[in-house]
């Protein structure tokens, strides 16, 4: 294993002469978990489908577990899992086979025990022959989530994971976060609900207009923003304060 499951290093994607993300590094070591938080715009969906691979960057590099995103991208995305704020299924596949089809995309030795698991633990198993198109939207989360676990990935990401999620899937998810952490996965969750990131995480990573603006542990960040009682609200929009519109692309900087 690498001493950082993730590694982002002057990240910068730019569409036409706006810049969404600039310069960004930072990297996540074995067993973190870490709150990405930011305003609307921030530049956090944008980080997070360029280390999945979904965009390119215009500038910089990515690694996950020492394999770069761009130029390695098949051993980059099979120690990854990323969970969207809107998972896209297979609507004529069941939750089964859903599964299924990790297993074998994965390569997953002996998957089907797992994968038992994983839908009692999410309260899926009564549903696991019902096609994803019949779910509802927090049944698609849950089944989205049971995937991302089943290749036990070294990095796992969440865009706004608990949208849709009934308090017995909230539970769930907690504790599987923290299973995963302690195993050794690293974590990376983007969420607007700070009781939630206040709650999972140990580290904290605040960007504003593509700008990485603190990257380090809650205690640091009230520390910088306030005192040891200072709110993670208080910390958030004191260090937000500045927000405004992304920035123009200067002349010949790309």
């Amino acid at each position: 294993m690498t001493s950082s499951v993730l590694e982002v290093v002057g990240y910068t994607k730019t569409y036409d002469q706006l810049v969404a993300v600039d310069r960004l590094s930072f990297s996540i070591a074995p067993g973190q978990v870490v709150g990405m938080i930011g305003p609307n715009g921030a530049g956090k969906t944008t980080t997070m489908r360029a280390i999945a691979g979904i965009i390119p960057p215009t500038q910089g590099s990515l690694r996950i577990a020492g394999h770069d995103v761009t130029t390695d991208p098949v051993a980059a995305k099979a120690q990854l899992a990323f969970i969207p704020d809107d998972p896209k299924l297979f609507d004529t596949l069941s939750i089964w086979e859903h599964l299924q089809f990790i297993a074998a995309l994965y390569k997953v030795d002996d998957w089907t025990a797992r994968a038992t698991e994983l839908l009692e633990r999410f309260e899926l198993s009564p549903k696991r022959q019902a096609l994803a198109s019949e779910l509802s939207r927090g049944m698609r989360q849950k089944l989205a989530i049971c995937c991302a676990y089943l290749h036990a990935p070294q990095l796992i990401m969440f865009d706004e994971p608990m949208t849709g999620l009934d308090p017995h899937a909230i539970r769930a998810l907690k504790e599987t976060i923290r299973e995963r952490s302690s195993a050794g996965a690293g974590i990376l969750i983007s969420s607007h609900l700070l009781a939630l990131v206040e709650d999972l995480t140990s580290h904290l990573l605040i960007m504003n207009r593509g700008s990485l603006l603190f990257m380090g542990s809650a205690a640091e960040a009230r520390a910088r923003f306030g005192d040891d009682d200072t709110s993670l609200e208080d910390v958030f929009f004191r260090a937000t304060e500045s927000a405004g519109q992304p920035r123009p692309v200067p002349p010949g900087s790309i």
